[in-house]
């Protein structure tokens, strides 16, 4: 491989850079530190690299320290000053130029999607492809009865809350205040089960006092919902006995607002996160800081904290609550004033108004601390429509800023990961966020080559469908928009509570809950597409989410629809062990955990990829398409040697899964595999040793 065998001068395949632990060292620098950077090119198969530092304007050439059987390498040291620093490389070979930065080899370059250190950013370790399992609590086990939501209990949406007896019912299409009884003791009684799955981190929906089934709504930021939690006080009338009034509620009342029930839920939260710490696993809660919810005991415009005689009047009760600059109002009619600005308009939802209330400011970073320190010791949190906190961007970016230092100065192990659509630049510039919910680089891309459905099920695209050319094009220019601190966190989901069940959407139909039906959601399904997708999910940098049921075929349409039971005596028993086995690969193999990629081989309906961590190395291949296809895959551009032998992890077909070893041997560079229509391989190998997984 010395040269490329087109006869070109410069091998462009060969050259690689990146921002991870093998070509930058340390990968998070600090201010002061020493830094080295690395590149690869073909061996003997350039001129020149140089390094090309944008904010001086200058360029060095670097020296070549190392070679292999296939590879030199060039490197460039540097100590960092405060200020991040932005470069790309130059590589001069017989005559040609060109470039390399985030997107690889470019034919010109420049401050766009140029390599960035951000001196001092750094992403907790634990975090950094760590196994994610997100539980959306009402629907995942129910461990408790006394502490049920009862039907009538309160008025919600102008509806009296329903408890639902049935598990395996469906959701309705007005299912907010429709509850299965889902609580945190559920979740304890299936930790066990979650660490058989390989599960590292436990992502939850919101867990704090709120009216509704998902708890976007929050009513008491500073309290665990005794519904998930404990209720040792109950008593009184449900809202349906009283005249379906919420103000003469009074067993919600007594359940919501009083203390002994709510000291005893956090107290019970307190015990479960040092258990769950004790197995070895983490946590992040759900943040919902751009609004509340007219429950909420600083607005109470259902009065319940009027009525229960304990609680400072809410703005929404009185003029003079303490609570007044919490929300924007629009005129003084007191009492009862019902002109708040709503978050989008919904009076359901108040905007915080942080703008006018340095008193709210302080509270909710007094929250941000509270549940991150002891005895709680939560390990991060997710922050809701965090772009929308606030009225401004310069506001919101300070907010974010401000929280950022007192989360990490109570907890600096905490993750700080926010649910974004678009380009998250801005906020993850090392003094905000840590990373976000990734859609832009991987569940959209995915989605889109693997079944040509949007997220949602709302459209389709044939246009999209199954190119493997714009599947890798779409995830370079998204993750490019991602510090790499921030790209080995992020959350890489197929399906959440926001969007359609990946597993439906292989069925490639137009659908909702609404319009099509529930049983639709599960016809025409393709467990072989969804388990290619489980393989690249399991494979890709990042950390790996399993949406709750996911990973035993429960299907859904878009909210309300995608939040099924779990279905606990009827899961597909293949499903989960096929989950088993690719995270225990995905936790064995530092290469997937924080390694670098590389795509080797894309066409219409497949795709081919390695990752590489020092000398061990992994290819994935997926076969999207319907017929059998012979593969030919160009391992040289990961360093692998002819006569190394790849092994066999992991195969999945239509049918399902075998972990049976079956070894390839790399000749002349490539190795030659026989791919099934609709099936997935996941090869490694340890350059010059024996592979231990």
């Amino acid at each position: 491989m010395e040269r490329d065998k087109r006869g070109m001068p410069m091998n462009r395949e060969a050259l690689f850079a990146d921002e991870t632990e093998d070509y930058r060292i340390p990968a998070e620098p600090d201010e002061g530190q020493e830094v080295c950077l690395r590149f690869r090119a073909l061996k003997s198969g350039v001129d020149r690299v140089f390094f090309v530092r944008l904010n001086k304007g200058i360029q060095a050439r670097m020296n070549k320290r190392s070679s292999d059987d296939i590879f030199d390498y060039y490197e460039y040291r540097m100590t960092l000053g405060a200020e991040p620093e932005f470069f790309y490389f130059r590589v001069d070979a017989g005559g040609e130029t060109c470039f390399y930065n985030r997107l690889g080899a470019v034919d010109a370059a420049g401050w766009d999607y140029a390599f960035r250190i951000t001196p001092g950013f750094h992403t907790p370790d634990w975090a950094k492809g760590a196994v994610m399992y997100q539980i959306f609590v009402d629907r995942f086990n129910r461990g408790e009865t006394f502490n049920d939501v009862e039907s009538g209990e309160y008025i919600y949406i102008g509806r009296p809350i329903s408890q639902v007896t049935d598990w395996g019912k469906y959701p309705e299409t007005m299912d907010v205040g429709c509850f299965y009884g889902g609580d945190l003791q559920g979740v304890w009684d299936k930790l066990d089960y979650l660490q058989f799955l390989g599960v590292e981190v436990i992502y939850f929906n919101p867990l704090f006092v709120s009216p509704s089934n998902h708890k976007y709504d929050c009513q008491d930021y500073d309290h665990i919902d005794p519904h998930y939690g404990v209720i040792v006080k109950d008593g009184g009338k449900r809202a349906v006995e009283t005249g379906m009034d919420n103000s003469e509620a009074t067993r919600y009342i007594l359940r919501s607002t009083d203390r002994r029930n709510l000291e005893a839920s956090d107290a019970f939260f307190a015990r479960m996160m040092e258990e769950i710490h004790r197995r070895g696993m983490r946590v992040i809660i759900d943040g919902v800081f751009n609004h509340c919810g007219s429950f909420n005991k600083w607005l109470d415009r259902e009065r319940i904290y009027e009525k229960s005689g304990q609680y400072e009047p809410g703005a929404y009760v009185s003029a003079d609550s303490p609570y007044r600059s919490f929300f924007k109002f629009n005129s003084d009619n007191w009492p009862y004033n019902g002109s708040y600005d709503g978050w989008w308009g919904h009076d359901t939802l108040p905007k915080l108004n942080y703008e006018e209330s340095p008193k709210l400011y302080q509270y909710i970073l007094d929250i941000a601390k509270k549940w991150v320190s002891p005895p709680y010791n939560v390990d991060g949190w997710r922050l809701d429509v965090a772009a929308d906190l606030g009225r401004t961007s310069e506001f919101n970016h300070r907010f974010w800023r401000d929280f950022r230092r007192v989360v990490k100065e109570a907890n600096p192990d905490a993750l700080l990961l926010a649910e974004h659509y678009g380009d998250p630049t801005s906020w993850l510039q090392g003094d905000q966020w840590d990373s976000v919910m990734n859609y832009d680089a991987f569940m959209e891309p995915l989605s889109w080559f693997l079944t040509g459905m949007e997220k949602h099920s709302d459209w389709s695209s044939d246009e999209l469908y199954g190119d493997g050319a714009k599947f890798f094009e779409s995830m370079a220019y998204n993750m490019a928009r991602l510090q790499t601190p921030s790209l080995l966190t992020a959350m890489n989901e197929l399906s959440n509570h926001d969007h359609s069940r990946f597993l439906t959407r292989t069925n490639r139909v137009v659908g909702r809950l609404g319009t099509m039906g529930a049983k639709a959601a599960e016809e025409g399904i393709d467990k072989g597409v969804f388990r290619e997708a489980v393989l690249v999910q399991m494979t890709w940098p990042g950390a790996p989410t399993i949406y709750y049921g996911d990973e035993v075929g429960v299907c859904g349409w878009t909210d309300p629809d995608n939040r099924r039971t779990y279905p606990w005596g009827d899961e597909d028993i293949e499903l989960m062990d096929y989950h088993s086995y690719l995270t225990k690969y995905h936790k064995k193999l530092k290469s997937l955990k924080k390694g670098s990629i590389k795509p080797l081989a894309w066409g219409e309906q497949y795709i081919c990829y390695g990752r590489m961590k020092g000398k061990e190395k992994c290819v994935v291949a997926v076969n999207n398409g319907k017929e059998d296809r012979d593969l030919e895959i160009p391992v040289w551009q990961l360093g692998i040697p002819d006569g190394t032998v790849l092994t066999r992890l992991m195969y999945t077909n239509r049918y399902g899964h075998n972990v049976g070893r079956v070894e390839y041997k790399v000749k002349n560079g490539f190795v030659m595999i026989d791919l099934e229509g609709t099936s997935g391989i996941l090869l490694a190998c340890r350059v010059g040793g024996i592979m231990d997984v």
